[in-house]
C-alpha cells in the first residue's frame, strides 16, 4: 500500500479541525434520537454498558483502520479502496456500497432531520401560544404530504450549501462552531431535568445495570448502534481520513471521537430520562420518544416550553454533521474521479438524495403508504438496506482489508505517522483489528438477515 501523487486538494487545516468534523459526523439523530430509546426499550443500564463494550472492541478498531487507508491514499472511498491493495482492484466495492449507503441513509435521514427542524419552530410556536405539542402534532407532520417535503428540501439546501463551500471552509468551520454549541445547550438542558423532584430515578436507570437485563438481543442491538451512530462503513470516515493532517495520531483521535460521541449521547439520556421519571413517563418510548414523549414530559416542568425548543434546536444541530458527511462520500468522488467542480457536484448529490428522499418521505403518507418492496415501504426499506446490509457487510470487508490484506508495517507507520516513536498500543490493536473487530461484525450481519437467531 502506498500513497498516490495527487493533485493539491483541500483538508481540514489543523488536528482540531479534524477532531471537530470527525466528532460532527459520528454525533447525529442517533445521539438524541436512537440511543435514547433504545436504551429505554433495552433495559436502560443494561443497553449502556453493553454499548460501551461495542464501541471500545468494534467502533474504534473499524474507525482507526478507515482513517489510515483514507489518509496514506489520500483519496475518495471508491478509489481508495480500489488502489489499497496492489492488484485488486475490486476492493472498489467496499466505497461503492459507502456511497450507496450514504445515499440510501441520507434518503430516509432528511425526512427524520426535517421533522427536527419542523419541531423547532413548533416548540418555538408552543412557547409563545401556551399551547404543548402533542402525539397528533407529530402524526400530521409525519404522515402529511408537502409539508415534509419542505422541511426536507430545507434540510438538503442548508446541507449543500456547507458542502459546497469545500472542507476547511465549510465542513470544518461550522462543525467548529456548532459542536461546541451543541454540547452547551446539552448542559443547559441536563441541568434543568437532573433539579427536577425524582430525577434521581432517571439517572439510577441509566448508569446502574442490572446483569441479568444483559441478553443476546441487547447485545446486538448495542453493536449495530455503534456501527450506524459512528459512521462506519459508508466511506465517511475513510473520505475525512483523506483530509486529516500527517501529524494526527489516528487511535487517539478515534478514541477521542468515540468518547465525544458516547458523551454526547449520554448527556441526552441525561436530559430525558430524569424528566420521564420525574413525571411518571415510561423510558420504552421506542422511536416516537423524541417526538411524542419528551414534548409533552417538558410541558409539565416549569418554563417546559422553552426547554422543549432548546432541545430540538441541539437535536438540529446534532443532523447537521452527520448529514454533511453523509453527503461528502459522493460529492468527493464526483469533485476528485468526475472532475466536477465542488459547487456542482454538491447541488448533483443534494439533488440525487432530494429524489430518493421523496420516495422515503411520501411513504410515511397516503402517497405511498400502501406501495411496499419485500413488505417495507420505501421509509423502511432503505433504513434496512443501508443499516442491515451495507453498512456491516461494508464494515467487515474494511476489517479484512486492513488487519489482513495491507501489510502490518504500512498500517503500523500510517497510524505514527508525524512522529518518530511507536505506540505502546499498535500490537494489541492490530490483533483486535484482525480478530476481535471482524467477529463481532459477522455477528451482526448474520442475526440482521436472520441467519443465525441468539435468545
Amino acid at each position: 500500500m502506498s500513497a498516490p501523487k495527487t493533485a493539491s486538494r483541500d483538508a481540514f487545516a489543523s488536528t482540531l479541525g479534524a477532531f471537530a468534523a470527525t466528532v460532527g459526523s459520528a454525533i447525529g439523530l442517533g445521539n438524541i434520537w436512537k440511543f435514547p430509546y433504545l436504551t429505554g426499550s433495552n433495559g436502560g443500564a443494561a443497553f449502556v454498558l453493553t454499548y460501551l463494550l461495542a464501541v471500545a472492541l468494534v467502533g474504534i478498531p473499524v474507525m482507526a483502520v478507515e482513517h489510515v487507508i483514507g489518509r496514506r491514499m489520500r483519496l475518495d472511498a471508491v478509489r481508495a479502496y480500489g488502489r489499497v491493495v496492489p492488484g485488486q482492484r475490486f476492493w472498489a466495492a467496499i466505497g461503492w456500497a459507502g456511497l450507496a449507503s450514504a445515499l440510501l441513509i441520507m434518503a430516509f435521514y432528511t425526512d427524520v432531520a426535517g421533522w427536527v427542524f419542523a419541531y423547532v419552530f413548533k416548540s418555538a410556536g408552543a412557547f409563545v401560544s401556551g399551547r404543548p405539542l402533542t402525539p397528533e402534532t407529530f402524526g400530521a407532520l409525519a404522515s402529511g404530504t408537502w409539508e415534509p417535503i419542505a422541511w426536507q428540501a430545507v434540510v438538503l439546501v442548508v446541507t449543500t450549501a456547507i458542502i459546497a463551500a469545500g472542507v476547511s471552509q465549510g465542513i470544518e468551520k461550522v462543525t467548529k462552531t456548532l459542536m461546541p454549541l451543541l454540547f452547551g445547550l446539552l448542559l443547559v438542558c441536563d441541568l434543568r431535568a437532573l433539579t427536577l423532584p425524582g430525577a434521581f430515578a432517571g439517572v439510577s436507570y441509566l448508569f446502574s445495570p442490572d446483569p441479568s437485563k444483559i441478553t443476546a438481543s441487547v447485545l446486538l442491538s448495542a453493536l449495530g448502534l455503534a456501527f450506524f451512530k459512528l459512521s462506519l462503513g459508508m466511506g465517511t470516515m475513510t473520505t475525512y481520513g483523506s483530509y486529516m493532517p500527517d501529524q494526527t495520531r489516528i487511535v487517539p483521535n478515534a478514541t477521542r471521537v468515540a468518547l465525544a460521541d458516547t458523551l454526547v449521547s449520554l448527556l441526552a439520556g441525561l436530559a430525558i430520562f430524569p424528566a420521564v421519571f420525574a413525571f411518571g413517563g415510561t423510558p420504552a418510548g421506542g422511536p416516537g420518544l423524541l417526538f411524542n414523549t419528551i414534548p409533552l414530559v417538558f410541558a409539565r416542568m416549569p418554563l417546559g416550553g422553552l426547554f422543549t425548543a432548546l432541545f430540538f434546536v441541539l437535536a438540529a444541530i446534532a443532523t447537521i454533521g452527520a448529514m454533511v458527511s453523509l453527503m461528502e462520500v459522493p460529492v468527493a468522488f464526483f469533485v476528485e474521479k468526475g472532475h466536477v467542480r465542488r459547487p456542482a457536484a454538491a447541488a448533483i448529490t443534494g439533488g440525487t438524495m432530494f429524489a430518493l428522499g421523496l420516495l422515503a418521505t411520501l411513504s410515511q403518507g397516503p402517497v405511498l403508504a400502501d406501495v411496499k418492496l419485500f413488505g417495507k415501504t420505501f421509509f423502511d426499506l432503505f433504513d434496512f438496506l443501508s443499516s442491515n446490509v451495507l453498512l456491516p457487510v461494508g464494515g467487515l470487508a474494511i476489517a479484512i482489508v486492513g488487519g489482513w490484506l495491507v501489510s502490518r508495517s504500512a498500517f503500523v507507520e500510517e497510524l505514527n505517522k508525524g512522529h518518530s516513536a511507536a505506540s505502546w498500543y499498535d500490537r494489541t490493536f492490530y490483533a483486535f483489528i484482525r480478530f476481535v473487530a471482524p467477529g463481532l461484525i459477522l455477528l451482526i450481519l448474520l442475526s440482521s438477515l436472520g441467519v443465525i437467531r441468539l435468545s
